[in-house]
């Protein structure tokens, strides 16, 4: 369906409200994007989302912005708690997929010419694949307390360091998580893979910082040109998916009983402060801390295998911060001129709040939130810096990476006959993967250019660039 976009201000566009709309639609694009977004039906998906009950603000896409179930990828909406609802469309199948981003003061120099065999020693290090395993065998309580303390169970468990903790999200542990909350299938599938990647777009990537646009940030943030970085992709694994399958059918029965109109079946949901909402709540919030245990695991792994590597620990691999993607939580925002509790879903979007905010750790109040953005496995990823513009637009959001262009299938078949390994070799990246398939499927032509997306954050006022990352390895299941 094709609508009418009002131009609002810099890469701002506006769908008015109409029909079932309960508030208007704000796309963040910029005018060559705008083709992309009508040919496919995410502007659909920011309609549908406009007319939920208690919706707050605007329906928002990011410019990372593509199709998704129930909500579009790259979609962000705030609900009020009398009147809004809980969508687990709105957080996604993989809860609190997110990425983080370890520096270090290993200079390239020091790594040139054994980039081939650091590859390949992460590769060992970190678990990657479709049925990829942990070398640690959970017990029921065992998981239980992941689910329950997050990446604090990591750290307590001997997989890094306590000054991990306040450089993630919530602190690595999301509030009211309850594990009773998480079938015994859900823990059945998530027992064996906690500290491990997965398939798909996930991915642990040394890479380099290959140029500086905010000096002062990037200080903050502990980067410098020419060192090497390392970043991780994952998320809740087969554990959050299950979380995700079996609150939908929760919810749809939910959504009948509340008498909620859905436009898309894709969007059920249930009044938040339903006991449907309170058990997802408890659900997802596990299935988050399943999470960043998971990929606290992993930096410990990756620290581990470099250190081997270099001969030495004192690499400087700290961990700059961790981003949650597919997540929602309650937060406080300014709407309509007053400071407002809201649940604030983002769907392959990322929080960026401002210079000064409670929530941002002390070390970042003066640059703001790092937002991490990664692109495509040939390109270059970004790090930015939230702004109080996105307090003020966006509920403290931007975009979470480059967003895909071509389907998995599309993918291969553009890639059919090519040699993706040794052409990325022969451009200095080395990519190591058991699956030739998942490869083809991750190819740079699958997705849009990241830099064109943050163009758009950056000239939007949501977040600012702070650095540029070139990948140099990447593991992939």
């Amino acid at each position: 369906m094709s609508y009418r976009l009002d131009r609002k201000g810099a890469y701002q566009y506006v769908i008015p409200k109409a029909g079932a709309m309960r508030v208007p639609g704000l796309i963040f694009a910029s005018p060559a994007m705008l083709p992309s977004l009508e040919s496919d039906k995410s502007l659909d998906q920011v309609v549908n989302v406009a007319s939920l009950p208690g919706i707050v603000g605007h329906s928002i896409a990011m410019p990372d912005i593509h199709w998704g179930y129930g909500f579009p990828i790259g979609g962000v909406a705030a609900f009020d708690p009398d009147d809004g609802v809980l969508s687990p469309g709105g957080v996604g199948y993989d809860i609190n997929c997110g990425v983080r981003l370890l520096r270090s003061d290993i200079e390239l120099e020091e790594a040139s010419g054994a980039l081939a065999e650091l590859s390949m020693a992460l590769y060992r290090a970190v678990p990657a694949g479709v049925g990829s395993k942990s070398p640690r065998r959970l017990t029921q309580k065992e998981l239980d307390r992941v689910l329950l303390r997050g990446a604090e169970w990591a750290v307590n468990s001997g997989y890094g360091h306590q000054a991990d903790l306040s450089a993630i999200e919530e602190s690595g542990c999301m509030d009211g998580a309850d594990p009773g909350a998480v079938s015994e299938r859900a823990k059945e599938r998530g027992r064996p893979q906690l500290g491990s990647l997965g398939s798909g777009n996930h991915f642990c990537e040394l890479g380099v910082v290959s140029e500086i646009f905010d000096r002062e940030a990037a200080a903050d943030f502990g980067l410098r040109e020419n060192t090497l970085t390392v970043m991780i992709h994952s998320g809740s694994r087969g554990l959050g998916y299950q979380v995700c399958d079996e609150s939908l059918r929760a919810m749809i029965r939910a959504s009948e009983r509340y008498g909620i109109d859905l436009p898309d079946r894709q969007l059920c949901a249930a009044p938040l402060r339903s006991p449907e909402a309170r058990a997802y709540f408890g659900a997802m919030g596990a299935a988050i801390n399943f999470a960043f245990a998971n990929r606290q695991m992993m930096t410990h792994f990756a620290r581990e295998a470099m250190a081997e590597f270099f001969g030495r620990d004192d690499l400087g691999l700290d961990l700059v911060y961790d981003v949650c993607h597919n997540i929602a939580k309650w937060e406080n925002h300014v709407v309509e001129g007053e400071m407002r509790r809201v649940c604030v879903h983002r769907k392959g979007a990322t929080r960026a709040f401002s210079p000064g905010h409670p929530d941002v750790p002390e070390r970042y109040r003066r640059s703001g939130q790092p937002v991490l953005v990664p692109g495509d496995m040939g390109r270059y990823s970004y790090v930015l810096a939230g702004t109080k513009r996105a307090m003020e637009l966006t509920f403290g959001s931007s975009c979470h990476g480059a967003g895909r262009k071509l389907s998995r299938g599309q993918a291969r078949r553009t890639a059919k006959g090519r040699s993706i390994f040794k052409d990325l070799e022969g451009r200095g990246i080395y990519v190591r993967s058991d699956s030739k398939r998942t490869v083809a499927e991750e190819i740079s032509e699958a997705y849009k250019d990241v830099a064109d997306v943050v163009d758009v954050i950056d000239s939007a006022g949501i977040a600012r660039k702070v650095a540029r990352l070139s990948p140099l390895a990447v593991v992939k299941g």
